[in-house]
Formats: C-alpha cells, structure tokens, sequence
C-alpha cells in the first residue's frame, strides 16, 4: 500500500494534496482491484487443477495436466493425475479441449519461449519425471516436440527463461517428499529465427548451486538479466521422525550467468513456498503470487476445512534496491499453479486455494499505476517556456538574409554563447534521464566518461579546430573533398545525416515518454507540440536561434537538474550524509572495476570507450563543428571549445549524483515505485510523486529543453550539409536565396519526419530496452567510422581517397561483426575509429600514389592562420 509515514519526507502539503487525489481512484499498490476471477471461462473441469502445466503458443493460452481429488476431500479419496490439455485462443469464450499431453503429469517447469510452451520434468501417482518436450499450438491442434530429458527425474522445481536459456533449479526427486534437491540446470534453445531448429540436439549444462540449502516449490523468475531464486522448502528429519518434516525458506538468491556468480538477496518477508512462479514486470520487478508460509500446517488435518487457507498477499521484489513491497491481496490464496503474462495480463490457471481443493477459475492480474494530471501552475510554467522559445526564433528571422547567416550566424555569435551550445547540444533528454538512470541502476562506472571529454578537447583545439576554422569553410566534410575527393565528402556526410535523423527521432520521443508518465496526456500529443515548436522556431531563426535557445535551455537544464537533487536529498531524510552513507553501504559509488575483461565496463572500458565516442562527437559531428565556426575567429572558437572543457566535469557530477540520490531515495521508499516502470522513466516517476506544483512544470520544462536543445541542432545541422555538399556542390551556380529557402524548407521537412517517426516509435515503444545502450551502439557504428576518416586525412600524408572508402566500408563491416560479438558496446567507437583509419591507410600503402597535393591539409602541413576576424568580432 502506500506508504502512510512520510516522517522525513518532502513537501507535507504537496503528499496531503496527492492523498486526496488518490483516495478519490485506485491506490498505487491495491491488488484488490487489480486481480479478478471473472475476467475467463473457467477451466472445463469443475474441480480445476494443482501443478498444471501453462504457456502461450501462438497467441492462445494452454493448460494442461495437474492433479485433484474427484472424491471426497476429506476422506479416502486418492489424489488423480491428469494428462488432457485445454487451448483458449485470444478473445474467445470457450476452451477447446480433447488434445493430451504424453502422460498424466503435474508439478512440471513450464516457461513459454517464442516458439511455443517448453516443460520439463514432473511427476505423477509414482515417480517423478526427466522428460521435457515443447508444446505448440498450430491453430487447430497441439504439436509436441520432444526435447532431451533433464539430467535427473525433478518434480515442483523452479525454472524461468532468460537470454536464450531455460534454467531448471531444485526440485524433488520423487512424488513423495523424501529428498529435495540443490540442481542447477539450464539448456541453451534455439533462436528464434531458425526455421528447422534440432531440438534433439540440445544439451543440458550444469552450473553452480546457490550458497543455500537444497529445495522444492521454490519460486524462480527472470529480471533485469539475472535468474532469481526465492523461497520453498528444504525436508529435515529429527531423530525419532518416522518421516522428513518441511524446512520453510524465506532466503533468496540472484544468478548472474554473464558473470556465472550467485548473489544473496534480502529475505522474502515470508516464506512463499509453492507460490505462482514470480512474475517479470516491467524492467526492474519481481511480483510473487500468494505462497504457503507454514502456517498452522500441522493442524491441516485437523482444521480441514476451517484452516485459514494459504497466503493471499503479493509481494512486489525491486532488483535495484534490493527491497520487498506489500502490494495489497488477492480475492483467494493460490498455490502449486504457474503465473503466465497473456495479453498483458499476469494469468494463474486454477491451483489449490486449501489442501486437497482446487479451483477451475483463472486468476488475472494487471499492475497498474495511478496518473496525477498537472496542476495549473505547472502548465503556466512549462507553457511559458514554449512561447519564450518561440519568441527567440521570431526575433532572430529578421537577422537570416542569407546562407552564411542562417548556417553559421555570420560567425557573429559570442564565444562563451556557442559553447555553451556545444554543451548543450551535446546535453541531450538523453543525458538528463538515461544517465541518472544508468547511475541508479550500476554505480559510477560511467563518469569517466567526462574525464574522457575533458582529454580529448586539447586534441581538437590543437589537431582539427584549425583546418575547420582556416579552410573558411560551412560543412565539416568539405575538409574531406579537399584532402581527398568528393565522393568521400558526400559519403561522410550522408553517415552524419542518418545518424542524426535517427538520433532526432529518440530525443524527441525520451521527453514525451516522461510527460506521458507524469501526467497521462498522450504521449503521441506530447510528441506532435514539441517537435512543432522546434521546427518553427529553428525553421525562422537558422542557427542563432538555435544558439540562443540552447543557452537559455543550458540554464533551464541545469537548474532543473539541481531542483530535483535537492528535493531527492531532503526526501531521503538525514540529508546528504545518509545519502552517501547508503550508496556506499549498497556499492553504488563504485568508479568501475580493474580487470582487462572487454564484456564489462571495467575502468579501462569505460574510458577508452569514452575518449573515442568524445573524438567522434567533437572532430566528425556537424552539429559541434558548426557552433566551432559561428563566433569571429579562431581563438573565440578554441574559447568556445573551453567553455565547454570546463562545463562538463561539473554539471556531469550533477547527473551522477542524481542517479545516486535517487537510488537513496528509492531504497528507503521502495513502496513510492512503479512496478510497471521502465528503468530509464526513474526520473519522472520522482517528478510525478514527489515535486511540487510549479517546480515540476519547471523540470519538464527542463526535460523538453534537453531534448528541444538536441532536435534543433540536428535539423539545422542536417539542412546545412545537405545544401552545402550535396545541393550547392552539384549545382554551384545556384543562387543564395534558392539555397536559403532550400534550407527552410528542408529542416521544417525534417520536423515533420522526425515528429512522425517518434510518434511510430510510441506505437511500438515495448521494442526498446535501453535506449542508452541503443543511442551508443549506433553512435559507434556511423560516427565512429566518420572519426575515423578525419583521422585518416589530418594525421596521414599517404592515404588516399579510395584508400579511404575503403576503410570507411571495412571499418562499418568489422564494426557490425564485432556488434554481433560479446565486446562491449562502450568500445564500438573505438573500433569504429580504429578500424576505418587502419584498413584505410593499409588500403592506400597497396595501391599507386594519387597525385594530389596535401599541402595545408594534414598535421604535417597546418593552414595558415584566418587573415582577419569577421565583422562584429
């Protein structure tokens, strides 16, 4: 339930406003309301079924096996084993029956995989079972596959699917409880994709046991790439015991397979043993199912019907924090029947609600989140901010009479204004959430990420900032026609400008996905007003618009990020202290590991990784050279280049202390989370519960400034070197105006675009994991490679231009394979650049000498220095 002591916490006024809201809808943890039995037909056995077998198969619900007492409950009745199988089909109202599985079996593993229903193991009447098979509805009837057997017969194991795998943990040997078992199998399935999969040839593999006693009716679930292991019962058996007694376990574990280490987690509050297998919901939680406690178990024989009945409570586990979170109850207490996501619904088919009885009714179970909307305040503010934006692009139309202008603002913007530009370009939605969320998540593994910055602008000062600035050029890739040749230039600049339309469309849509979490409005709304606003703005101003906002927007960003410090900070209570004391207590202020292993971001990674995607981003990306090029000299330039050296440390401390703060915060009130929250939405989950009215218009203000400040750089960017190397290099004698209206026109095209394929990236938005890792590995593969070329001119005399290509094109291949490899995705820079300067200048070493002159285009060779500085200056 929600918490009811805030003692501590911020903004009493603001939690009793919340209260009243909430007390007039559902509660964020009430399971009441959440779980029904009338939802499905029942199951067409009116006594219904313990240890059935479950899944999804092609879009229909199967069930299938189990056991029950057709007699009298309470007398000699023999408990019956079953083998008929039931198919439901999606929105129909009726089960199809008459199919069976290969025997009468029951307290079997079952998992649904995308190709079907994989089970394995079992038991009936006698013994337990090894068997394992795959079951697949076809539309008309069911298929069976068999599968290789399990390494040793287990009945009432725990399994769950992860990354490719079915594990298999403990269990019992034998329908009797006489010996449980501490297994750990698991068995690598087929992809997918295969069409003619041999399941025959699978093997199974045996890992390590968890550091903890032998089980059955354990609880297993796959989250956050790690298997998890929690509760059941271990047998002891006291001298003078005619029989082994039930051990009931409340420990729980983690198994990391990239890591192949097991991990002791908090204790389930209460033992769940033969509870529903736990639930993956959203990113980060576990859901358990009511469970048997032990409660009164020895008086079952003679309480018969008057005994209480198992555990009705869900438990709510948070892999990040560690924490378990009472989520309310449910109508009845379930045991021994598996949990099966089935259009969007948790389904538990049947099970036992009191020993010996069963029930046919199917359990559903939808976790979901109460919706605060904005209060006025927060629209004044956040609607405030859109029309002063606006209100800049208007201002500066009147300054764009021509290319120069509108490109490169007459290179008459102040120093200190394009880098904080450059910061802010650079600052996208993505940094002001993914970042804390990735600290919320790991450690600060990631924060030598800005030390790599701060390395590598020295290097851009003094390599490349002067062949941008001395070649009195507008596209960073016309540097590229004249070391090498046009196709090169053309080449490098078509990469820029799809990797930036891609990058447009997830900037544009993070921010939308945050105000959809925080107020309810629809996403596909929040997405159409801010890509309309930028595009009108950037489309009137050119790129001193583009500037400016991004200045104001720095400010808002930065401010906004403070904001929600301070507020996480004191809702921690104990301050800062008890902050830090936390995260140290949970390893969460980790800088990363010493190791030289390449699959993890251990400290060498991560900032070798960084040094590369920052080489990319300040030498190759037009969006940083065109801020290089607005102010009226060189030295302004390296200032503007500065600026930003010594921004980036700080305002990066902010972002990581956030992400710290919130796991604080988080770890203490683990009932304020959102079971249904994606990782990377933390964030605005803090703005939506705990900000109040005006300060959260200010901090959504501030996510749609990180993104508005990164969607305008890119379609002016995108506009001025789609004129520059493709339209006014082919058609030279076209006139400035048609060129200025060409560029107009194009970035309000790119509006549009980037706005309509967001709104598509809402539509299918249960695709994306981590967008994060997804903006990284495609920085990687087409900046990367881009780096690479600039490398290849200024710091070679040899290489050529189809030496060049050459390298461009081996170096995205060797990029993809190694993609398809165990590297880590930090590095794809690295090899990116890596790859394209050495199969490049291997490539120009084997073929003849081009006769072209390098003379001012290489390190060897600097330009001469910009005779004079621009008007203005």
């Amino acid at each position: 339930m929600m918490t009811a002591n805030e003692t501590g916490r911020l903004f009493p006024l603001r939690k009793a406003m919340i209260l009243a809201v909430l007390l007039t809808s559902a509660p964020l943890w009430a399971a009441e309301d959440q779980a029904r039995t009338d939802d499905l037909p029942p199951l067409p056995d009116k006594l219904g079924f313990a240890g059935p077998l479950a899944g999804v198969s092609k879009g229909a619900l199967l069930v299938g096996g189990g056991a029950n007492f057709p007699e009298a409950v309470w007398g000699e009745g023999t408990k019956t084993w079953h083998d008929g199988l039931f198919v439901l089909a999606a929105d129909a109202k009726e089960w199809k029956s008459g199919f069976r599985l290969p025997r009468k079996l029951a307290y079997g593993v079952s998992a649904t995989v995308p190709q079907g229903i994989i089970c394995a193991g079992g038991s009936d009447s006698e013994r337990a079972y090894a068997d394992a098979f795959l079951l697949q509805w076809t539309g008309q009837d069911v298929r069976i596959i068999p599968l290789p057997p399990l390494p040793a017969p287990r009945a009432a194991a725990a399994g769950a699917v992860l990354k490719g795998y079915l594990y298999v943990a403990g269990g019992q040997t034998a329908t009797a409880e006489t010996e449980v078992a501490n297994t750990f199998w698991r068995l690598k399935l087929p992809d997918a994709k295969e069409t003619n999969p041999c399941w025959d040839q699978l093997k199974w593999e045996q890992l390590e046991s968890w550091p903890g006693p032998p089980r059955s009716q354990a609880v297993a679930a796959a989250q956050a790439g790690k298997f998890h292991l929690f509760s059941g019962f271990d047998l002891t058996q006291a001298e003078g015991d005619d029989k082994p007694r039930r051990r009931y376990l409340n420990d729980a574990y983690s198994y990391d397979p990239a890591r192949k280490q097991w991990k002791r987690l908090a204790d389930v509050p209460a033992p769940a043993v033969a509870a529903a297998p736990a639930a993956a919901c959203g990113e980060s939680h576990i859901l358990i199912l009511g469970g048997h406690d032990g409660t009164l178990d020895t008086q079952i024989p003679v309480l018969k019907d008057r005994w209480p009945g198992f555990r009705k409570q869900v438990l709510a586990y948070h892999t990040i924090t560690d924490t378990w979170t009472p989520m309310g109850e449910l109508p009845m207490g379930l045991v021994t029947s598996p949990a099966v996501w089935w259009q969007g619904r948790i389904i538990v088919p049947g099970g036992e609600v009191r020993p010996r009885v069963r029930t046919p009714q199917l359990l559903t179970f939808k976790p979901r989140t109460v919706q605060r909307d904005f209060f006025s305040l927060d629209y004044v503010v956040l609607g405030g901010y859109l029309v002063l934006l606006v209100g800049v692009g208007i201002y500066f139309s009147r300054r764009e009479k021509t290319t120069e202008d509108y490109f490169i603002g007459g290179k008459r913007v102040p120093w200190w204004a394009a880098g904080l530009s450059i910061f802010g370009t650079q600052l996208s939605s993505i940094s002001f959430m993914a970042i804390p969320a990735k600290v919320y998540d790991t450690d600060w593994a990631y924060f030598l990420s800005a030390v790599a910055i701060v390395l590598v602008l020295p290097l851009v000062v003094y390599f490349y900032l002067p062949f941008f600035r001395r070649l009195n050029i507008t596209s960073a890739y016309e540097y590229l026609e004249r070391r090498f040749h046009v196709t090169v230039r053309m080449f490098g600049s078509a990469a820029f400008i799809l990797f930036q339309a891609g990058r447009m469309t997830i900037v544009l849509f993070l921010p939308a996905l945050a105000l959809s979490a925080v107020t309810g409005v629809d996403i596909r709304l929040a997405i159409v007003v801010m890509g309309v606003l930028t595009t009108l703005y950037t489309v009137l101003g050119g790129i001193e618009a583009v500037i400016w906002t991004d200045v104001l927007q720095v400010v808002v960003l930065v401010g906004g990020a403070l904001a929600c410090l301070v507020a996480v900070v004191f809702g921690v209570g104990g301050g800062l202290d008890h902050v830090l004391h936390l995260a140290q207590a949970n390893n969460k202020l980790s800088w990363g590991e010493w190791s030289w292993d390449y699959t993890f971001p251990v400290v060498w990674v991560v900032l070798v990784g960084a040094i590369f995607q920052s080489l990319s981003s300040y030498s190759a990306d037009q969006t940083v050279i065109q801020r290089y090029l607005t102010t009226s000299t060189q030295k302004q330039a390296a200032r503007a280049i500065w600026t930003n050296a010594v921004i980036v440390v700080p305002v990066s401390l902010l972002w990581f202390a956030l992400g710290t703060a919130l796991y604080a915060f988080y770890k203490i009130h683990p009932a304020e989370l959102d079971v249904t929250l994606k990782t990377d939405q933390i964030l605005p989950l803090f703005i939506a519960n705990e900000l109040p009215a005006g300060l959260t218009g200010l901090v959504i203000a501030a996510l749609f400034a990180a993104a508005m400040s990164t969607l305008d750089s890119s379609m002016n960017s995108i506009s001025t070197a789609f004129v520059t190397d493709f339209y006014r290099r082919l058609r030279p004698r076209t006139s400035d105006r048609t060129c200025l209206n060409l560029a107009r026109g194009l970035t309000l095209l790119l509006g549009v675009a980037a706005t309509g394929t967001a709104l598509w990236m809402a539509a299918n938005q249960e695709r994306i994991r981590s967008l994060w890792d997804a903006y990284m590995s495609i920085l990687g593969l087409l900046m990367g490679v881009l780096a690479g070329l600039f490398a290849l001119g200024i710091f070679t005399r040899r290489a050529n231009w189809i030496g060049a290509l050459v390298g461009a094109v081996g170096g995205a291949g060797i990029l993809y394979y190694v993609q398809q490899t165990r590297l880590h995705f930090f590095l794809y820079a690295g090899v990116g650049v890596g790859a394209c300067f050495g199969v490049g200048y291997l490539a120009s070493l084997l073929m003849p000498r081009v006769r072209r002159t390098t003379e001012g285009l290489t390190v060897f060779t600097m330009p001469p220095a910009e005779d004079t500085p621009s008007p203005g200056a």
